[in-house]
């Protein structure tokens, strides 16, 4: 009897650990509702970016690297004065919340609920980002924030920028889209009186008009390709799983698509062990 009782224990064990990981039913349907590849992936790039230390690290590697890239470009003497170019959004502020909520409901983004979003002015921000805007300002770089957020947007991302004392964070240094999702021309307009020391994006066209126009996935690459040297020297990006033109690129650039039709896209995509 001795000798059966470990073995007794076991089974419990197994059999207590089966019953605590078997999937129950989902309380309220209405709220967890992620049935499909696009908005169950949206779900958990929300996650990585809020939880994981992972994502947080690669922050702070991305903006260690500014931040010597800073030191290294005041010491050159330059006509024009220095200059940085940031992205805000998922560069300096951090959306996930919005796309959690969205996706957890297996809804897709909308112009209006991302207003509602913006309209608040509450957005975290991304780890290293206002410590990185910060020095640089404090070694006499002007900080120049080119979104493409709408004009409309304008109060509520000020407001934003204020909850953090962010350097520069005001009309005149920041540069919302006009219509143009391109950000070649407000690039020119601070080139005309800056020397921009560095890019800071999450998207590739944050940093070159190459992206601009090669929107087929094979032309991002190539252009990425042909531009390596620039990243983590003049571009700085930071991670986003969520969402961007690697996603639009899949796609075709196609927004009328169905959530059924990207999931056979990405389904066709993915590189599946057979």
């Amino acid at each position: 009897m001795k000798k059966l009782l470990p073995l007794l224990l076991i089974a419990a064990l197994l059999s207590a650990f089966k019953t605590s990981v078997t999937p129950g039913p989902v309380k309220n349907p209405k709220v967890i509702d992620t049935g499909n590849l696009v908005n169950a992936g949206k779900v958990w790039a929300a996650l990585y970016q809020q939880r994981a230390a992972e994502y947080k690290a690669l922050c702070f590697q991305a903006y260690n690297i500014a931040k010597e890239r800073i030191d290294m470009a005041v010491k050159k003497r330059e006509k024009k004065p220095f200059a940085v170019v940031t992205d805000i959004d998922e560069t300096l502020l951090d959306n996930s919340p919005y796309d959690a909520a969205r996706a957890i409901k297996n809804l897709d983004y909308t112009g209006s609920t991302w207003k509602q979003w913006t309209a608040k002015g509450i957005a975290d921000t991304v780890p290293g980002a206002p410590t990185f805007l910060k020095y640089a300002a404090s070694k006499g770089v002007k900080i120049f924030y080119i979104t493409n957020r709408s004009t409309d947007e304008r109060t509520g991302t000020l407001k934003n920028l204020l909850l953090y004392h962010l350097p520069n964070a005001d009309s005149a240094h920041l540069l919302p889209s006009q219509g143009s999702s391109s950000k070649e021309s407000r690039r020119k307009e601070v080139l005309k009186k800056y020397n921009i020391v560095l890019l800071c994006g999450d998207n590739l066209p944050d940093f070159d008009a190459l992206y601009d126009n090669s929107p087929a996935e094979k032309g991002r690459t190539a252009a990425t390709d042909k531009l390596r040297k620039e990243f983590g020297s003049r571009y700085i990006i930071i991670p986003n799983p969520s969402y961007g033109d690697f996603e639009n690129a899949w796609y075709k650039f196609n927004f009328n698509l169905t959530d059924t039709q990207k999931d056979s896209i990405i389904r066709s995509l993915i590189k599946i062990d057979k």
